[in-house]
């Protein structure tokens, strides 16, 4: 620790006006240039700890560059209550379209209307298979029909239900 200090007093401090002079030269209007070699002796010190560096100059001035480099990002940082809520109206935002979301729901409407007109076997095999993500044995057998049957049905529901929701009126088949 002692070696440190002797250190430090002998090959950084001597460079002050030097320092002082980049700090100057290089920050931005406003900045507290002695904030800033308060700093860059800190981070200087805290360096050294763990080894003497070989050329104290070098070292300093690498630590100043970087002192300036983070007071730049810090002042270019804005804080959230000085933004405005017109700056991030050009934000995209996940939601959709009020145009889009009445789109939607009319197309649900359209697609609950058809699922209630279909058959009543026709339509739960359609539930089971597109809502429940059942396979045709599974819906087989809840329904207890044979597999063939249960692949019948999914058929005929699909069909119908395609043919109303394009707007047509296919000829409905037996349902059993």
């Amino acid at each position: 620790m002692r070696e440190l200090k002797a250190w430090f007093v002998r090959e950084v401090l001597p460079l002050e006006a030097d320092l002082m002079q980049f700090l100057r030269r290089h920050s931005h209007a406003g900045c507290d240039v002695n904030d800033l070699r308060q700093e860059v002796y800190l981070r200087v010190y805290e360096s050294a700890q763990s080894e003497l560096p070989q050329s104290a100059r070098a070292f300093a001035f690498t630590i100043a560059r970087n002192v300036l480099v983070d007071e730049f990002r810090r002042t270019r940082i804005i804080p959230i209550d000085r933004v405005s809520e017109s700056d991030f109206s050009d934000i995209p935002s996940d939601e959709p379209e009020p145009d889009r979301s009445v789109i939607a729901r009319d197309e649900l409407e359209r697609l609950f209307a058809a699922l209630n007109r279909l058959p009543p076997r026709s339509r739960q095999a359609v539930v089971m298979r597109t809502v429940d993500q059942l396979s045709r044995r599974e819906i087989a057998k809840r329904m207890g029909i044979a597999e063939e049957t249960a692949k019948w049905h999914l058929h005929n529901g699909l069909r119908l239900l395609i043919a109303m929701l394009q707007g047509q009126s296919p000829g409905r088949k037996r349902d059993s």
